[in-house]
């Protein structure tokens, strides 16, 4: 869940209210896959900057089309059809906004990512990276499904892409790499968080939270955490700690304090009904109750996953969830990933 300062969240708020309430309704399935039978296509291609091409994606699963950013490697438009490159994926947080990681972490400025191709795909606002449960009826939005069924066989089959591959991402995006390399075993060789929501059924009530304030059914997402709990679990990593054996995991977060980044007159976090739980205040100085929420849960899932036999690193420290300290944190965990990929970090 990435929270907004006050000014970005009343730019955006209307935008992500509308797109919610104007989302395609759920019509039963043709197949048992979720879609209506079509394969995704890339319906239009647009080169942003000189390594920088967008994508326009007709996805079934989604029931709309999306974007899906690509940073390309060097030599990557005279590519053959036996070409491949290892693949990073960055994925956003809550807004599910691709464009986050060039005009927030100008990550196409990265001598680091000349051999590799970086795939920024959006996602829909606080989809959480999960096909959603929708009472029990299925159907859009299908975020894993559009992500791992659709956009990564499209770019494997006509973009380059190998099967080499790392994730990362911020917030919600640091949930989605998690959760996914967890879910599909083999799918990534290494994942990072960078203030991610890595363990859910540790405050359910933000999940409530959050979605109740964007105007959104929290319950059509997982359901109930207690009457389905199993979907929950299903999705949460911390339940899914032995699947990651083998895989790299990289956590890094803030306390929810001001810290080296944040600006001397840091603004709190805008009041999110229902995100602090009243048997557990947050401390005087916490001024993100979000972060503190992510640095609580990043926390507990390093010291499972330690226990778990998964190689995992940490990074903890005071600060806000905010830009800032993702950019920071994702240049300090790239040669983690790079190496991973079998690629040389500069």
């Amino acid at each position: 869940m990435r929270t907004l300062r006050p000014l970005r969240l009343l730019l955006t708020l209307t935008t992500v209210l509308t797109t919610a309430l104007l989302a395609p309704q759920w019509a039963p399935a043709a197949t048992d896959d979720g879609t209506d039978g079509r394969r995704p296509e890339a319906v239009r291609e647009k080169r942003l900057a000189p390594r920088l091409v967008e994508l326009t994606v007709d996805s079934p699963a989604l029931g709309r089309e999306a974007k899906v950013r690509l940073l390309t490697p060097d030599g990557w438009e005279r590519r053959t059809s036996d070409d491949r490159w290892p693949v990073l994926y960055l994925l956003a947080g809550g807004h599910g906004d691709p464009e986050a990681w060039t005009q927030d972490y100008a990550v196409h400025e990265l001598p680091q990512l000349r051999d590799v191709l970086v795939v920024m795909p959006e996602m829909p606002v606080f989809g959480f990276y999960s096909d959603w449960w929708n009472q029990g009826a299925g159907g859009p939005p299908g975020v894993e499904s559009f992500h791992l069924d659709e956009v990564r066989p499209l770019l494997e089959s006509r973009y380059g892409a190998g099967t080499r591959r790392v994730a990362a991402g911020e917030s919600q995006g640091g949930f989605g790499a998690i959760s996914y390399a967890a879910r599909h075993r083999g799918l990534f060789r290494a994942v990072a968080s960078y203030s991610g929501f890595v363990h859910p059924l540790q405050h359910p009530h933000a999940v409530k939270a959050g979605l109740d304030y964007m105007g959104m059914d929290w319950r059509a997402l997982w359901g109930d955490p207690v009457a389905q709990r199993a979907n929950w679990q299903a999705r949460d990593p911390y339940y899914l700690a032995e699947h990651l054996r083998g895989t790299p995991v990289h956590l890094s977060s803030g306390d929810g304090a001001a810290g080296a980044l944040d600006p001397p007159d840091v603004e709190p976090d805008p009041h999110v009904p229902g995100l602090e739980d009243p048997a557990d205040p947050f401390p005087e100085d916490v001024v993100s109750p979000t972060e503190a929420i992510m640095g609580e849960e990043s926390r507990t899932l390093a010291t499972r996953l330690a226990a778990a036999g998964v190689p995992v690193t940490t990074h903890f420290y005071a600060g806000t969830h905010s830009p800032p300290y993702w950019s920071r944190e994702l240049r300090g965990s790239l040669p983690g990933l790079l190496h991973a990929l079998g690629v040389p970090s500069l």
